[in-house]
């Protein structure tokens, strides 16, 4: 769609750029084109947001970001960008000043926040045998299987890095719920949601790995996003 916005695709963490490979495929046959995924290092907010801000910073024209799980703290400290003009959340954080990940991920506290464990080098990891029932549990096995062997662990200190000022003030933003979520707490999202006073909120009833087991309705959200932002 010529007169679409570009839309940048933000991964969280145990993920990376092609958890979106399902909504980029459908975006794709809808007739979006400028399709961007960014691939975060996840060892910082800070870094994070910074090449989220360098993509954005290549576009011209509009863009549409979208941020998965902790890829929603990313849109809301990178999106402050003039070209940035809208932000949609997907089972997402969207953390307000000076909020880190970790406090808003303990009130409450998720169910599966057990099947956490650091390495020696300070990354954290979902529990190999317990990722499918933790992250995905909508998701075939043989899908969960690959997501468990390549899951993308970030730094443990990021989920004590707080936003400075959050984007989601500014711009229009659209929150999709996933009421089945063990790893974000959808009380947590729906209050995240809440505050954010969004275009639009929907719930889905699906784990945390939303973008895959329901490409089609997060699809739909980000269109509306999209068409409202053109």
């Amino acid at each position: 769609m010529a007169d679409s916005p570009a839309i940048v695709l933000v991964h969280g963490f145990w993920g990376a750029a092609a958890h979106w490979a399902k909504v980029i495929t459908e975006l794709n046959r809808r007739g979006f084109t400028a399709l961007h995924a960014v691939e975060m290092p996840l060892t910082s907010l800070a870094d994070d947001a910074e090449r989220t801000r360098k993509m954005v910073q290549q576009i011209e024209g509009p863009v549409v970001l979208v941020g998965h799980s902790y890829g929603g703290a990313v849109i809301t400290e990178a999106g402050d960008l003039p070209n940035v003009a809208g932000l949609v959340y997907i089972a997402a954080f969207a953390p307000d000043a000076g909020e880190s990940l970790g406090q808003i991920s303990q009130d409450p506290p998720p169910a599966a926040s057990e099947n956490l464990t650091p390495d020696s080098d300070g990354y954290m990891w979902i529990k190999r045998d317990k990722f499918h029932e933790s992250f995905s549990q909508d998701l075939s096995p043989s899908e969960a299987l690959v997501m468990s062997v390549t899951q993308k662990a970030p730094l443990a200190s990021v989920f004590g890095d707080s936003v400075t000022s959050p984007a989601w003030r500014l711009k229009p933003t659209w929150y999709q719920v996933s009421t089945e979520d063990r790893m974000l707490h959808p009380e947590t999202q729906l209050r995240m949601a809440r505050r954010m006073n969004p275009v639009e909120t929907i719930e889905l009833a699906s784990s945390h790995a939303s973008l895959a087991s329901q490409p089609i309705p997060v699809t739909d959200l980000i269109e509306k996003s999209a068409h409202a932002s053109s």
